[in-house]
């Protein structure tokens, strides 16, 4: 028997909204039916190339048939064709793991090792064991192998035979003392902080009743054992308060390299129920943690082979480390006496010239106001400083963190958003002279230098911020040139050979095809697919027109503009909200919101006006756009959205008191943020999936934003919904997944007791017991979709 959804709807007002059931609709359009899986088709997966660039392979199923079928073209004969799945299971990859001067290669068969020699056209077996390995690799020499065995390095000569141990890291597991009659431990800053919050919100919970859970045990960590006996080898390193990854060995074969990664000191999870379950019991996971626990912390370690001795990378000389960023200044008693101190970071691997005479790392601070670029001295653990990049917002961007060497290995390339976009700039690391080899009010995306080394290849939105091209330019920078050329969405996959370009095309209402181009500007591409399906051919689906307006500070905002026909219009808008804060949705390419797009088309046909932008803190439009919420979501990014509303009005014949709004996830949280602080501006509002107060969201999203609650309360007070819950006047319908793991269905359960606690009317909760975060069943698609259906036909014509 099929599990039914159960849906407690809480109705404050009589006649809220007509019944789902009776609600007129004049599209074509069925929600039910576009909501079904492989409505629209199956684009193209998987596409890849053999690595001699002579044919392009892909999966596909045209036919909606249970599996995808492996296709096969010949790019010189655009035929195509469709070969067994093995086929692909016997591609070679198309990057072998050879030496520097490609006379050998190591072969990984069913986990034994093969040293193939092409000189000589020898193949010999050099490893074989019943351990796990990890890796094998090259040593800069290339005559040498290293080796990960069991989280240890080994180096392997297979001229010689000799095979040495070169770490010996140890697992310890740390004794903890017996703790009878300890008291209980304090509270942690951070939970202080949602006490408070919680007794401020919901003062029937003061007396610490209903709703005040236990501690949990606290982390101890283990104290360093005694010394053990020794069998030869490198001395013992055990791993307390630590774990290691990411070991290297240096060119010149003389230090280890290796990651340090600390345990979260105060981390506390979260437990998230779940109802309907086989067992007929309810059943708990458990799930992240809350915004304000630390969410890393590491170093990087160094062995000196010869010396057998330990030491880091020296974080304190790290210029800036002790930096405050310059939010302290709202709070001069918090932080009146708190003195600089160094702040925790993550310290990436080394990247190591191909001559192996530089080493450089790149440096994250956790509170991600700082990202550096660092040449390591391996001998003492010294560091130099090549590129500081900070952001008293946060640092971010496309690309940000990717480096590379230059040909002439003297230079590293990086990407920066210092220009206010973010750029393709390289650094000599012998002088520290830089160069910006890009620049403009665009950005760059995916650069990479030809096999030749006298090109870079990149992405970028240069022609228009919502359109993607595949760009060719000189090494040392100049003119750039245009190899794509169909308007939309161009991702490429470039052959290995550099001749051909395949390309996953695609229009705001035409999904991702693969088309074949020669990698020459101006050659025609050639369409390979059609994944349509016949019930998506059966409408003819609306081109977006692509607008910008402008804000009230003067910014030009972009957006998809969706109108109804002459003498159509009902007078009534809806405004789309995307989520993810950090997404580009007003784009020319087939979006991700698919769903919302096919439900957008069924609005028009019913005689709305549809708005789709990308309000502030969306990506494409530079480091400026991107950081515009910083310490106050809800701010500005919720003023574009009124600003859009205004646009409605003035330009397409909108009435002011028909506008709605909807959005899931960061579009839940604005349309909130928007029904709570612009009740005047939008009569009707669907959240979906809301985050409803911050600091109960994650730590690694959330803390870039808003920092912490212990350190920025006022950024958190400003930006959360829930403190303005008494500003709803309009229609507000919420919907939410009971499994949902990342904004955790406790969000809208705490919104709901504040509406309730309130006396607020005119609100709805549709609950969903099987969906997590991003539903996957088309019957709760369904349900939803038809409510918000429901609510704009029913408040806004």
């Amino acid at each position: 028997m099929k599990i039914r959804y159960l849906f407690l709807i809480l109705m404050v007002a009589a006649g809220l909204l007509p019944a789902v059931a009776q609600v007129e609709n004049r599209s074509p359009l069925v929600i039910k039916d576009f909501m079904a899986n492989n409505f629209i088709g199956q684009s193209p997966t998987q596409i890849q190339w053999s690595p001699d660039g002579k044919f392009l392979y892909f999966n596909w199923n045209p036919d909606g048939k249970p599996s995808d079928s492996v296709y096969r073209v010949d790019p010189a004969n655009p035929v195509l064709g469709k070969v067994p799945r093995s086929v692909l299971g016997g591609l070679r990859t198309a990057v072998k793991q050879m030496n520097a001067d490609k006379s050998l290669e190591i072969l990984n068969r069913d986990g034994d090792y093969y040293l193939i020699n092409s000189k000589k056209k020898d193949t010999s077996l050099i490893l074989s064991m019943a351990k796990p390995i990890s890796s094998v690799d090259f040593t800069h020499s290339g005559k040498r192998l290293v080796l990960n065995i069991e989280n240890n390095l080994y180096l392997l000569d297979p001229a010689s035979g000799m095979f040495r141990q070169l770490t010996n890291f140890q697992e310890k597991k740390p004794e903890v003392p017996a703790r009878a009659g300890q008291p209980a431990e304090k509270l942690s800053m951070r939970d202080q902080v949602l006490m408070q919050d919680q007794v401020r919100l919901f003062p029937k919970v003061a007396g610490g009743g209903r709703g005040m859970g236990g501690r949990m045990g606290d982390f101890r960590q283990g104290m360093r054992p005694p010394g053990m006996g020794r069998t030869g080898g490198p001395e013992p390193v055990y791993m307390e308060g630590f774990s290691v990854s990411g070991m290297e060995l240096s060119p010149d074969e003389k230090f280890v390299t290796y990651s340090k990664y600390y345990p979260t000191a105060a981390y506390k999870g979260t437990i998230m129920p779940t109802y309907v379950t086989r067992s007929g019991y309810t059943e708990t996971q458990s799930t992240r943690s809350k915004v304000g626990d630390d969410s890393y912390r590491s170093g990087l370690g160094i062995i000196d082979l010869a010396k057998d001795s330990l030491y880091e990378l020296r974080v304190p000389e790290i210029p800036g480390i002790t930096d405050m960023p310059d939010y302290v200044k709202d709070y001069p008693v918090k932080f009146k006496d708190r003195k600089p101190e160094v702040r925790d970071v993550a310290v990436g691997t080394p990247d190591w010239s191909p001559d192996g005479r530089f080493a450089v790392v790149t440096v994250n601070s956790a509170d991600n106001k700082d990202f550096w670029i660092l040449a390591l001295n391996p001998a003492d653990g010294t560091v130099r400083l090549l590129d500081r990049q900070r952001d008293e917002a946060w640092t971010g961007g496309p690309g940000t963190g990717r480096t590379g060497w230059m040909p002439d290995g003297k230079r590293l390339w990086y990407q920066s958003e210092v220009s206010g976009y973010s750029h393709l700039w390289w650094v000599n690391v012998e002088t520290g002279e830089k160069k910006q080899l890009t620049s403009g009010n665009f950005e760059v995306y995916s650069p990479r230098l030809s096999e030749n080394k006298k090109f870079w290849y990149f992405s970028s939105n240069e022609v228009h911020p919502g359109e993607r091209h595949f760009y060719r330019m000189p090494v040392e920078g100049g003119p750039r040139e245009q190899i794509t050329g169909l308007e939309g969405g161009n991702e490429v996959n470039l052959s290995p050979d550099e001749k051909w370009l395949a390309i996953e095309f695609s229009t705001a209402n035409h999904m991702p095809e693969v088309y074949l181009q020669k990698n020459v500007a101006g050659a025609p591409a050639i369409q390979l697919t059609d994944s349509r399906s016949k019930a998506y051919k059966a409408y003819n689906w609306r081109m977006p027109e692509y607008i910008t307006f402008k804000a009230s500070d003067g910014k030009d905002v972009y957006a998809r503009l969706y109108k109804p026909a002459a003498g159509q219009s009902n007078k009534a808008a809806v405004i789309f909200v995307h989520g993810a804060g950090y997404l580009q949705n007003a784009h020319k390419w087939w979006s991700t919101y698919f769903h919302e797009y096919m439900f957008h088309n069924m609005l028009v046909d019913n005689g709305y006006t549809v708005l789709d932008l990308d309000y502030r803190g969306s990506a494409g439009y530079g480091r400026d756009w991107r950081t515009g919420i910083y310490r106050h979501m809800g701010g500005k990014d919720l003023s574009d959205n009124v600003d859009g509303a205004r646009y409605l009005v003035s330009n397409c014949g909108v009435d002011a008191k028909k506008i709605g709004l909807y959005g899931g996830s960061y579009g839940g949280f604005i349309t909130l943020m928007a029904m709570f602080n612009a009740p005047d501006v939008f009569t009707a509002g669907a959240g979906l999936r809301s985050v409803t107060d911050w600091a109960h969201y994650n730590h690694g999203y959330t803390a870039n934003i808003l920092n912490t609650p212990m350190e920025d309360s006022l950024a958190y007070a400003r930006s959360s919904p829930i403190n303005f819950a008494e500003g709803l006047k309009g229609h507000l319908l919420m919907c939410h997944g009971v499994m949902d793991d990342n904004v955790h269905f406790q969000d809208i359960v705490r919104l709901n007791q504040r509406l309730i606690d309130l006396g607020k009317e005119n609100w709805s909760l549709a609950i969903y017991p099987l969906e997590r975060h991003s539903f996957t069943d088309p019957d709760a698609w369904t349900d939803e979709y038809r409510r918000i259906f429901a609510l704009f036909q029913g408040t806004l014509r």
